[in-house]
């Protein structure tokens, strides 16, 4: 019987997988955007797709801080491309504050980690096909998603002060003030108003240690894939490179 199902696979390995999935689906179109520009000319013009399989985090140095899963679902919306998204995941810690802002998308139809395999990544992509969500994989995370904190107004300015951090485009106040646009006064407060508290209400501060600005910017490091993320996507990409 002939799916003629339309299969999306964002990935830099994508075409590893288009071959097994062309051999095991009937009058299948399966379509690989190996980079960013591929994603882009894949989705604009052309007709929606069934599923969209997308690497969550792309390994890949050309790619990895300027593009991931959570930009092709914004991409998708933005040229009305929505579709289904299995998000695919390599199970690296880098992943865990993207994997808390997609399990609170509703394009997120399931998060597949590619350990399991070749197969059940076609059963997968099968399933989203005939309209099932994957059962959702379990989480540990115990506080709440970094993604939370950096809504509204106050969250917004934390963002653009964690960005500039993450991106390497700050060193003190002053550098920081600059690179993310604020008053000095807003970058005086990024430890004590900011960023500070982010950090205790999440747990990752030794309440025992005092918290310093270079525990901040230690804190922004460790987060920075996902802060870049963050900015690209949410109108804040100013923050990231120099004027």
């Amino acid at each position: 019987m002939s799916t003629g199902l339309r299969i999306l696979i964002a990935s830099p390995l994508g075409r590893i997988v288009a071959a097994p999935l062309e051999a095991n689906f009937p009058d299948v179109t399966v379509t690989v955007a190996a980079t960013e520009s591929e994603f882009d000319r894949a989705i604009t013009g052309h007709v929606r797709y069934d599923v969209v399989a997308a690497d969550l985090v792309w390994n890949q140095p050309e790619t990895e801080w300027t593009f991931d899963g959570l930009d092709a679902i914004d991409r998708l919306r933005e040229v009305d491309r929505l579709a289904p998204v299995i998000l695919a995941t390599q199970g690296h810690s880098m992943e865990l504050d993207h994997l808390d802002e997609a399990r609170l998308r509703d394009e997120v139809w399931g998060v597949f980690p590619k350990s399991s395999g070749l197969h059940p990544l076609m059963d997968s992509i099968r399933s989203v096909a005939l309209g099932n969500r994957l059962p959702a994989t379990p989480h540990a995370a115990t506080t709440e998603p970094l993604y939370t904190h950096l809504q509204g107004r106050r969250g917004s300015t934390a963002g653009r002060l964690a960005g500039a951090i993450a991106a390497g485009r700050a060193t003190d106040n002053a550098s920081l003030a600059h690179a993310a646009k604020v008053a000095p006064s807003t970058a005086n407060k990024v430890t004590s108003h900011y960023l500070g508290p982010i950090m205790v209400a999440r747990g990752e501060h030794d309440a025992s240690l005092p918290l310093t600005q270079g525990a901040v910017y230690r804190w922004c490091g460790f987060h920075a894939r996902y802060l870049v993320s963050w900015c690209r996507r949410n109108g804040h990409a100013d923050v990231l490179s120099a004027d």
